[in-house]
């Protein structure tokens, strides 16, 4: 009997153990599926809440952008505008030979001296510019048993006004005036070391003013052409020693020659390479009323290359065809290595 009690309390204890776990496990059951069913729910209404959501709740108003130019004054009060443009040129050139009594392949004692000074001068404020330009060139040269000779003698000044008309047209008027410094001699050789001496030339003997009115083309910085459809020009030979040897034109009893005439100036002026520079002057005068052989050609042409910034190489070169003062074409050369300064 207590066998079977005992029996029947254990089977009690371990039935009860069992619905105690049943139980425990049945709630926890319920437990997961409650926190399932909670999370889908927030998660469903969070995403409702991203899908209604707005980036900003606060209302804003959006304008166009419009650009537009506007015009900003400057005012240049500490600035001033040059007009003017000046250049200044000086080349002195000086060569010198001296030789013993004894040298055997002989020589002659020498000295000889060249200068030359330009001053250039341009103004160019549209439509009106002007430029004038006053060339000055003398050079003497000194033999032993010879005295003093020249060997080149020139003065050239040059002034000109223009109008614009086109891109490359103008209405110009110019005055010219040429000249010479000193005496010109013509040296016949009479042996044994002499010389005869006839002056040809002197200061306004012959001398030139010209004034010009007509068109000028420029079509580029470095070329000019002048066509001077309305041109006189005064010749005058004040010396009367020159005027017995060569009147040029004027007459014996006169000392002023006016013409009436058409001219032509081409002028070119440009650096040919880095160091070489050319300088070119054509004229072509042709008087009204006299015959073609009377037309006037001249050219000058200075060709300057430089060593270094003072010391320059020159060959300057003059053609003249002028029935009034030769029948037969004259010619000048001239080559020297010297100094030649440029300011600015």
């Amino acid at each position: 009997m207590l066998y079977f009690v005992s029996m029947l309390k254990t089977r009690l204890a371990l039935l009860l153990l069992a619905s105690i776990a049943c139980s425990v496990s049945a709630s926890a059951q319920q437990t997961d599926s409650l926190k399932k069913d909670s999370i889908k729910i927030d998660t469903a209404q969070i995403n409702k809440l991203r899908i209604n959501s707005r980036p900003n709740s606060i209302p804003t108003r959006v304008r166009s952008i419009q650009l537009q130019r506007e015009q900003i004054p400057v005012n240049l009060l500490d600035y001033k505008v040059n007009y003017w443009k000046k250049v200044i040129t000086f080349g002195l050139n000086f060569s010198q030979s001296a030789f013993t009594n004894n040298y055997s392949a002989g020589g002659v004692n020498s000295v000889a001296l060249g200068t030359n000074f330009i001053y250039h001068t341009e103004y160019n404020k549209a439509p009106f510019s002007y430029v004038s330009e006053l060339n000055l060139t003398y050079g003497v040269a000194k033999n032993k048993g010879q005295g003093k000779r020249k060997t080149n003698d020139r003065i050239y000044f040059d002034n000109k006004l223009a109008s614009q008309l086109s891109k490359h047209w103008y209405l110009f008027g110019a005055l010219t005036f040429e000249s010479q410094f000193d005496k010109g001699f013509n040296y016949t050789d009479l042996g044994n070391g002499t010389f005869s001496a006839q002056q040809i030339s002197n200061f306004m003997a012959p001398g030139y003013l010209t004034e010009s009115l007509g068109f000028e083309y420029k079509p580029a910085a470095f070329f000019d052409l002048r066509l001077g459809t309305g041109t006189a020009r005064q010749t005058f030979v004040l010396d009367d020693s020159v005027r017995k040897v060569n009147d040029y034109g004027v007459g014996q009893n006169h000392t002023v020659k006016n013409d009436l005439a058409f001219q032509m100036v081409a002028l070119f002026d440009k650096d040919l390479m880095k160091n070489i520079h050319l300088n070119a002057r054509y004229a072509l005068f042709i008087p009204y009323g006299e015959s073609p052989k009377f037309i006037t050609h001249r050219i000058d042409a200075v060709l300057s290359a430089r060593v270094n910034r003072l010391i320059n190489v020159t060959i300057n070169g003059t053609m003249l065809y002028d029935q009034h003062t030769s029948k037969d074409a004259q010619a000048t050369e001239g080559l020297a290595l010297g100094m030649l300064y440029r300011f600015p």
